[in-house]
């Protein structure tokens, strides 16, 4: 497995810190190799590290709950500052205190887990103070690129635009076993991770709403559009509860929302959220015909990649248009539109007039799939192929 350098280096400056680090993510992004990772690097200095998989029943079966954890540390470590590494620890009854005890017992502290649990409000204030979150996400293009070279594989940018990240769908040589893996993982995250985690009863209702979400990847919603849908499929549900559903799947990490900037009132419409799958494989799986959403998707792709590149995004509405992405990061700024092509006029002037009420002093970036260059001297044209391999803008 490739090693995730961007994840790892800011988390080494806590590795001998006493703040416990929390490892998050939606499941099957790649987190337990990452901690695996950070414990080869400590071994080089150090001996004295535990590490426990409580995914392994037999490692659970005999560390079920705080105090049988706390007299297996104590068992096994040495005197110095000891390394403890749990994964999947939301397994373990009581993890959150076991955790508080260890920090204070000269322990440096890194866990892991698969389950919205692990950072869910309740628990986030159990740990108050005490922890840092790092958030890890299923694999950007030229991660999935460099692990298939590994593999000895090609991902070309089509697939990634279809299919995603998630590391283990590029290990099946078939189609079909990709596609039962990845509908796997999306029934042990709507069943498992939510369904089950916040004991929704009405669980036909979630799923039903839970596709649409999927399937509503780059469009911009509010909770009372989703009402209409559901209503108008004979589901009725109330805009209190969808609010409630939606940030289940946020807490869950397999959604991402982008609030809406109001350019007009200088401040951000609470109301109207832009929603983005975590990976685009769970839109792409729930369509039977083939015919996947290829310009939405590849909106996905590009705001996973901005994310990843360390931008904090919005979308920006000056009143009559619409802008994809504000992108900021330190003193930088770029208003950013994407489109999958632009070689047709229509779709050529309707995304570089979305630009047309900003002054030439913004950054103004234009991102799609096609070859030939569309930049004008007001607007810089990106290739997608070239997108995926910058760094920075």
């Amino acid at each position: 497995m490739i090693k995730r350098e961007k994840y790892i280096e800011p988390i080494r400056e806590f590795y001998s810190g006493d703040l416990i680090k929390v490892i998050t993510g939606i499941r099957r992004c790649g987190k337990s190799v990452i901690l695996k990772q950070i414990l080869d690097e400590i071994r080089e200095k150090s001996d004295n590290i535990i590490f426990l998989d409580f995914e392994d029943t037999a490692v659970l079966n005999a560390i079920p709950d705080e105090m049988a954890l706390l007299s297996y540390i104590d068992n096994h470590r040495k005197e110095s500052l000891c390394y403890v590494f749990l994964d999947e620890i939301q397994r373990v009854e009581g993890w959150a205190g076991a955790c508080r005890t260890l920090r204070i017992r000269n322990c440096s502290v890194f866990i892991s887990g698969s389950n919205s649990k692990l950072l869910s409000r309740e628990f986030t204030k159990e740990l108050s103070g005490r922890y840092v979150p790092f958030r890890i996400r299923p694999f950007v293009y030229s991660e999935l690129k460099e692990y298939g070279k590994e593999l000895g594989k090609e991902v070309m940018l089509n697939d990634y635009i279809i299919w995603g990240g998630f590391p283990k769908r590029i290990e099946f040589s078939e189609d079909s076993g990709q596609r039962i893996y990845l509908n796997e993982l999306n029934e042990t995250i709507i069943l498992n991770d939510i369904i089950n985690r916040y004991k929704i009863r009405k669980s036909e209702v979630f799923k039903r709403l839970a596709n649409f979400i999927f399937l509503s990847n780059g469009r911009i919603l509010s909770a009372r559009s989703v009402e209409k849908n559901m209503r108008g499929a004979g589901l009725p549900c109330s805009v209190t509860t969808i609010t409630k559903y939606i940030g289940y799947l946020e807490e869950a990490y397999a959604i991402a929302t982008v609030k809406k900037y109001s350019a007009k009132s200088k401040r951000e419409l609470e109301y109207y959220l832009k929603i983005y799958d975590e990976d685009v494989a769970l839109n792409s799986i729930r369509i039977i015909n083939n015919r996947y959403d290829l310009s939405h998707n590849f909106e996905n792709v590009v705001y996973n990649e901005l994310v990843y590149m360390g931008y904090n995004l919005q979308v920006y509405h000056d009143g009559s248009r619409e802008i994809d992405f504000v992108a900021n990061k330190g003193n930088k700024q770029y208003y950013i539109q994407v489109a999958y092509s632009v070689a047709e006029e229509k779709a050529y002037e309707r995304e570089i007039s979305a630009f047309a009420k900003l002054d030439n002093s913004c950054q103004k970036i234009i991102i799609t799939n096609d070859d030939i260059d569309y930049s004008t001297s007001t607007v810089r044209h990106i290739k997608f192929r070239d997108f995926v391999q910058m760094d920075e803008l």
